[in-house]
């Protein structure tokens, strides 16, 4: 069973990158939308605010989950991503991203917790 590094290391999934490893949204090949996203939770916003255009050109082009594979070192986000139908499109395609994206994260924040909270100790 292969374990990823980053299942026992939430924080490092949930880091910024370094601008330079950014995921620069395009509506379309030289289309630069202006925006771009250093870490999950700005790609989460982004997703969800961006025109339908860019999700679409990403999703087909497979930059999302690549993107979160190599840049995030989230092969879970990855795996969950690639999973969704190419036949989605449009706000369907929008929100199916969204949706794991979204159900990550919280996954991410309650393992972080975890770890953060000490252990009770009983007698």
């Amino acid at each position: 069973m292969r374990v990823d590094v980053g299942e026992l290391n939430p924080s490092k999934i949930l880091r910024a990158v370094p601008y330079n490893q950014s995921f620069f949204f395009f509506e379309d090949t030289g289309q630069y939308t202006g925006r771009s996203a250093r870490n999950l939770n700005e790609f989460f916003e982004i997703i969800n605010q961006i025109d339908v255009e860019s999700v679409t050109f990403h999703f087909r082009r497979g930059d999302f989950d690549k993107w979160i594979r190599k840049s995030i070192n989230d092969y879970k986000l990855a795996r969950s991503l690639k999973r969704i139908k190419k036949s989605a499109s449009g706000e369907e395609l929008r929100n199916k991203i969204s949706c794991a994206v979204r159900r990550r994260l919280n996954e991410l924040n309650e393992m972080l917790l975890l770890l953060e909270t000490p252990p009770t100790l009983t007698c």
